[in-house]
């Protein structure tokens, strides 16, 4: 696909470094072929043998400091060392990496936390959620097919002002990433007033309050989904829609709806789903779907790498 191939040589022209703890999984051996092959990133698969004691003490001490308020015990935080999961993310915090992905192996919730109690969170963003890129073959909705899809995989029940700082961080990624100009649709079961409810109210709210903090970026909602993407549909049901029908980042109003939609699409429409890229921290980090590829790692890599330039 089209977009995959500029995310990788835009990797290319900038490697950045980014390491890989999952060093016994097959399917990360077999992405770092192909990120060597390729020159995606300057990749290191992080197994315990390149960890010296001295420097893995280090970690545990730095990270024991940071959360002993929490009432955590040096045993618990030597447990969690005792993966190499842990010290990627803290060798990212100190600047020896520039990112990380896993996954492959570990629960979306394992490395979530990870990287949020390693890296910290955004003070612009001040939470942190996830994202996919999508890539669909032979459509021509969102960007030739491409979209951004947030969040399908950290927060359950995102509130008003939540849901507006993950279509501002996923917009920060279009940019960043896929250099294309964000068109954020919050979505729902109502069009424009067409129905009433609590949920509906939540996601007004989200649009007034991501106007008043990105007031240059394009938006629209409360919008369902065919009215956001299909042109056609959106002269029908909201022809005064600011953005048209041409959505190509799409928030979703919980993670229920997120996560089953980002599957349904990548299984029945054959898509590429590039993610779950984490959001909202201090450096850049992706999870990756238990099922994934080794092109998917791959790919991962290099939006991660991207991010870091």
């Amino acid at each position: 696909m089209e977009t995959i191939k500029k995310i990788r040589q835009k990797a290319k022209a900038n490697p950045k470094k980014i390491v890989l703890p999952e060093y016994d999984e097959k399917r990360t051996q077999e992405a770092v072929k192909i990120i060597q092959g390729e020159g995606i990133a300057d990749i290191t698969v992080l197994s315990p043998d390149k960890i010296s004691p001295q420097e893995k003490e280090k970690y545990i001490a730095e990270y024991y400091e940071m959360h002993k308020a929490k009432d955590i015990d040096m045993d618990s935080v030597r447990k969690l060392f005792s993966d190499t999961l842990y010290s990627a993310a803290m060798m990212t915090r100190e600047g020896k990496f520039d990112g990380f992905v896993a996954g492959a192996s570990h629960t979306t919730p394992d490395v979530a936390r990870a990287a949020i109690r390693c890296l910290g969170i955004d003070e612009r963003i001040t939470i942190a959620s996830s994202s996919f890129i999508m890539t669909v073959p032979d459509c021509v909705y969102g960007d030739d097919g491409t979209f951004i899809f947030a969040d399908c995989g950290i927060i359950p029940e995102p509130t008003s002002r939540q849901l507006a700082y993950i279509a501002l961080a996923a917009s920060t990624l279009a940019g960043k990433v896929l250099d294309i100009t964000p068109r954020i649709a919050f979505l729902s079961y109502s069009t424009s007033g067409s129905s009433k409810g609590r949920g509906v109210d939540k996601i007004k709210e989200s649009v007034e309050l991501f106007r008043e903090i990105a007031p240059q970026i394009l938006v629209d909602g409360e919008i369902q989904v065919d009215a956001a993407i299909v042109p056609e549909v959106t002269k029908i049901k909201y022809p005064d829609s600011p953005i048209g029908g041409r959505a190509n980042i799409l928030i979703f109003p919980n993670l229920e709806a997120g996560n089953i939609s980002y599957k349904l699409v990548e299984r029945l429409a054959k898509a590429r789903a590039l993610g779950p890229l984490l959001m909202g921290l201090t450096k850049p980090c992706s999870d990756l779907s238990r099922g994934c590829s080794a092109e998917d790692i791959v790919d991962c890599v290099a939006v991660t790498a991207i991010r870091a330039q």
